[in-house]
């Protein structure tokens, strides 16, 4: 139906125009910044999911540092319990040595004050030794090192003391003197404080090779996220590309219509005069 005061035609094709140039503005926004969504109006649920796997991988990004740190933490632990362990098999092959009868009093009493340097030795390393101002040797303490992205996903690290005292060695005597008697079954004592040491250095392994494990874990899933985080977000472009083809055929197809529409009441007009 024609009519002179309302262009019902033009109205219609206006309203095309404004589809293909809105259709053409999101394939021009997609395609230069490489994403599907841009803003939440683009995809709110899509956005809403995005933005959680965000903060998992970025969460899982902090964790894998964070289990690293665990892994130096142990490492520096190990490497220290590792010098006290040269220092007690010192210790007891100059026990051994001491047992031999034909010594002479000076002989065991030089044997005894590298024993004593030993021990000393040990309770140097234990004091001062330490991780980012953490002491790892020096106290019995835990310490939680986070590897997820989500609350209560910890791992517990248990350090604890390493002195002549906790090893049993405080008062150690291969020879009777001043400061006190020879220590009974000095080699027995010797091998409880090594299992001890032992112990905690296999702990320690076991915790280096969890917090590997964890990595490795953390690494496998947020290549998964990212991989789903890119499908909701990232931009077709085969897809985005060809959507801008298509909008901007459907403009130009509207302006040309647009003017033929424009100019229908003038062709009404001129027909009625020609009557």
């Amino acid at each position: 139906m024609f009519t002179l005061n309302t262009n019902i035609l033009s109205m219609i094709v206006q309203n095309n125009l404004r589809g293909s140039q809105k259709a053409m503005q999101t394939a021009m926004q997609r395609l230069s910044s490489g994403q599907r969504i841009n803003s939440a109006k683009d995809d709110p649920a899509g956005q809403a999911i995005a933005n959680r796997m965000t903060a998992q991988i970025r969460g899982l990004d902090q964790a894998a540092r964070n289990a690293n740190d665990g892994i130096s933490l142990v490492q520096t632990a190990e490497a220290a319990l590792g010098q006290v362990n040269d220092n007690l098999q010192r210790i007891r092959e100059l026990t051994v040595q001491a047992g031999n009868g034909t010594l002479s009093p000076t002989d065991l009493a030089a044997i005894q004050d590298e024993i004593d340097q030993r021990l000393d030795e040990i309770d140097r390393i234990g004091l001062q030794t330490g991780f980012n101002g953490v002491s790892v040797l020096g106290e019995n303490r835990r310490v939680h090192i986070q590897v997820g992205a989500n609350d209560g996903e910890t791992i517990a690290i248990e350090l604890q003391t390493i002195d002549r005292n906790s090893l049993g060695l405080e008062g150690f005597r291969v020879v009777a003197g001043e400061e006190g008697d020879a220590t009974e079954s000095p080699l027995d004592t010797l091998d409880e404080a090594l299992k001890r040491v032992d112990r905690q250095r296999s702990q320690l392994g076991a915790l280096h090779n969890r917090f590997e494990a964890v990595i490795d874990n953390i690494q496998s899933t947020v290549v998964n996220l990212g991989a789903a985080r890119s499908r909701i977000m990232d931009a077709d472009y085969a897809r985005e590309a060809s959507n801008l083809v298509r909008a901007q055929i459907l403009q130009q197809v509207g302006f040309a219509i647009l003017a033929q529409a424009n100019r229908q009441p003038e062709l009404v007009l001129e027909l009625l005069r020609q009557r």
